[in-house]
């Protein structure tokens, strides 16, 4: 299965080089350029969901790795 972003790049490049064509047979000129800024959509690796901290007493939980005990009780923090 396709994900939407890499659909939607395809499409803008097919578009891209659909109008690039056109652009060569009425003006005779090459406008290639048209399709560069969706070519790094199509790339894009997926980022990984970042690590949840959390204490095992209370609930308190962060995103943030500086943090490695609780600030409400002193508990550890677990990553989950």
């Amino acid at each position: 299965m396709v994900s939407s972003r890499t659909a939607t790049a395809a499409a803008g490049v097919l578009a891209s080089l659909a109008v690039s064509v056109a652009a060569w047979v009425v003006f005779d000129v090459a406008v290639f350029f048209l399709a560069v800024p969706l070519i790094p959509l199509l790339f894009r690796r997926r980022t990984e969901e970042p690590t949840v901290y959390e204490c095992p007493e209370c609930g308190f939980r962060t995103r943030d790795p500086e943090f490695a005990y609780c600030p409400r009780d002193g508990t550890g923090l677990e990553a989950r």
